[in-house]
């Protein structure tokens, strides 16, 4: 027994080691859920959520117009992410900029190694997901494992990566709408914008950036 207690505080020790130095063993099951459907709907509908996506716009947007500096000409803009600090959402990711990727066309998606216009995250979060700043001006996107085990995880990943691109939030609308998010429940499978939100990302990034963002739009819904 007093072995079997070593090698309990041994094995916690590590965990708690790996998670300080931001590392997610692969043989390690994902950390005790701590959210709830009522945790997640509390914080979505919260101011907090909606100054967070504001902000988190606004700084792969300043990003974007950084590197657009060396390339004025072009049409569709290219914005960089990197999945580094969130290895077990990587195909759930890698779906949704597909699914945006091929829904819009003044905008464009890249994965790359480091660095980029924005990163994803994964961990536990009694709010759920989110899109927020890591308050030094860089965007993130937040994945949280309970929330992705309740709701259909490409839904989720392709919802917050729609913030990416300016939409906000939106939770009274239907599934077929994807901003909605959480709102129809977790029967909903949709992962795809609709015709709508195709046609407002493109009208943000036209002419080669995102000159049509109404920041009162994003304050105001939530």
């Amino acid at each position: 027994m007093r072995h079997s207690r070593k090698a309990v505080l041994a094995t916690t020790i590590g965990l708690g080691l790996a998670a300080t130095l931001g590392v997610v063993p692969t043989a390690v099951a994902a950390p005790a859920p701590v959210g709830n459907a009522a945790s997640y709907a509390a914080y979505e509908g919260s101011q907090e959520n909606v100054a967070a996506n504001r902000a988190f716009f606004e700084a792969v947007q300043r990003s974007v117009a950084e590197q657009r500096a060396a390339n004025p000409g072009a049409l569709a803009v290219t914005v960089t992410y990197n999945t580094r600090n969130a290895p077990s959402f990587r195909t759930q990711i890698a779906r949704s900029t597909q699914i945006w990727n091929s829904s819009v066309s003044n905008v464009r998606l890249q994965e790359v190694s480091s660095g980029g216009n924005f990163s994803y995250r994964e961990g536990n979060d009694s709010r759920g997901s989110y899109a927020s700043t890591d308050g030094h001006g860089r965007g993130y996107i937040f994945l949280d494992y309970r929330q992705n085990q309740q709701y259909n995880s490409t839904r989720v990943t392709s919802h917050e990566t729609g913030h990416v691109l300016g939409l906000p939030d939106h939770y009274s609308g239907p599934c077929s709408e994807l901003m909605s998010g959480g709102g129809p429940g977790t029967s909903c499978q949709n992962a795809t914008p609709n015709s709508a939100e195709r046609a407002r990302v493109n009208q943000l990034w036209a002419n080669g950036f995102a000159s049509g963002l109404d920041t009162k739009e994003l304050a105001t819904k939530g």
